[in-house]
């Protein structure tokens, strides 16, 4: 890593070994233990996007931030299966392999159907859930501008051969301010290359919009999960600017967790950067041990 991007990311590179042969990155901050806060990150983020909640909790609680594989400072393997179902079982074997036994989530974009597809499978394990713009059950509504990056070829011309996904992401997903311009740079740093953005496009593809992708099955079984969560404490931190998880999502998760704390902010997608100072707080007095 770059000395300009560890003065914005100043955490140890930590690594588990896949079951599917890769290495996967990620942050262990904070005291040891096996009360922890994970962090999911979506697509095309990595840690980076849980930098500043990992330093206002890690004084108080052990934080884990996991760098998908093919993303952030993870392997970037060209023929890894980059599915739903593999992004759950790489956090599961991570989980289990740090011996956490109880998990407080905190989950945005595509990190939502894997954190709460874990979560859902384990619990007895869960803790509090901490819900940004994302989604973890089945809908029919796409943004064109995705749509287009799922085409094949096009799309993974697009995506990986432009940078068409990651690069506006750090424009779009932003509401009412610009990032930094050594933010964006943190944001674009892993995915450099053709060879760096393959799994930025193999999320896109992975996005199930009908009953016969491949990945369809796992989302159900994400949706069918989220009955056994109702009961956790829930508190959603939603930027009410976001072109892709829009209000529709907010009101399926609302309906899905009635008793969830909501606070709607004025905020785009990266509702972390966006939303902050706001957001931040709101996201790290939930989730620290002094809420219990």
């Amino acid at each position: 890593m770059p000395e300009w991007l560890a003065a914005l990311h100043p955490f140890s590179l930590h690594t588990h070994r896949t079951s599917a042969g890769a290495r996967m990155a990620y942050v262990d901050e904070g005291p040891r233990g096996t009360e922890a806060v994970l962090m999911v990150h979506g697509n095309p983020t990595w840690s980076f996007y849980y930098r500043n909640v990992v330093k206002a909790l890690s004084p108080h609680i052990r934080c884990i931030a996991p760098d998908h594989v093919g993303m952030g400072r993870s392997d970037k393997p060209k023929d890894y299966p980059y599915t739903l179902a593999r992004r759950i079982s790489d956090l599961s074997e991570l989980v289990d392999e740090l011996g956490l036994t109880r998990v407080h989530l905190l989950v945005h974009d595509w990190g939502g159907a894997i954190g709460l597809g874990w979560a859902g499978r384990h619990p007895d394990r869960v803790g509090r859930l901490c819900i940004l713009n994302t989604g973890a059950f089945r809908s029919t509504r796409i943004p064109l501008r995705i749509a287009l990056c799922k085409n094949r070829p096009f799309g993974t011309w697009l995506v990986r051969g432009l940078n068409g996904f990651a690069g506006p992401a750090t424009r779009m997903a932003m509401g009412r301010r610009r990032l930094s311009p050594d933010d964006r740079r943190a944001y674009l740093w892993p995915h450099q290359d053709w060879h760096d953005r393959v799994a930025v496009d193999g999320f896109v593809k992975d996005i199930p919009m009908c009953a016969r992708h491949p990945s369809y099955p796992t989302l159900l079984a994400v949706e069918n999960g989220l009955s056994d969560l109702v009961d956790k404490p829930v508190r959603i931190v939603w930027g009410a600017r976001d072109f892709c998880f829009n209000d529709t999502f907010l009101r399926e998760f609302q309906r899905r967790f009635p008793n969830a704390d909501t606070h709607r902010l004025d905020a785009g997608h990266y509702v972390l950067e966006d939303g902050q100072p706001e957001s931040i707080a709101l996201v790290t007095r939930f989730l620290s041990p002094a809420a219990v």
